[in-house]
């Protein structure tokens, strides 16, 4: 590995650490999934997934199923950056959990160019999406 690589290694553990913290603002109970956007070495946007401004900050429903209008880290972080004028294109995003296909297709229309991912879930047809898009994918693994 040479040292770009190693650098950039680097940052994307330090990345994805943050984006693990960021998680904990999530007041789901069933998953808290944390997400950052970053472009030229600046965190240019933020998301964890629950429910929409000005709704209660419940996600799960009497029988601990999702409610069906909780936002995704990924979607929160990109519409964030929609409403502050910022572009996302050519940022990393790094995200906690796999994204999903519908975040998939979110990613791929905001113009992030890579999205380094710490927790693989069951489905891969978001992932393969975007591999499909040529969108870099990068597992990287959380050692406690």
């Amino acid at each position: 590995m040479n040292s770009t690589d190693k650098k950039q290694l680097d940052l994307d553990k330090r990345y994805i650490r943050m984006a693990s913290i960021w998680a904990e603002n999530s007041y789901c109970q069933r998953r808290k999934v944390g997400c950052l956007v970053v472009k030229g070495n600046m965190i240019i946007s933020d998301g964890y997934n629950g429910t929409p401004s000005g709704f209660e900050n419940v996600c799960e429903d009497e029988n601990n199923v999702t409610k069906p209008y909780v936002l995704h880290a990924e979607a929160n972080a990109i519409t964030k950056i929609a409403r502050s004028g910022n572009s996302s294109e050519g940022a990393t995003m790094y995200v906690t959990a796999s994204p999903c296909i519908e975040c998939a297709k979110l990613i791929i229309q905001s113009g992030v160019r890579r999205v380094v991912y710490s927790e693989k879930y069951r489905l891969e047809d978001g992932i393969n999406l975007l591999k499909r898009a040529g969108i870099e994918v990068c597992y990287l693994e959380m050692k406690e």
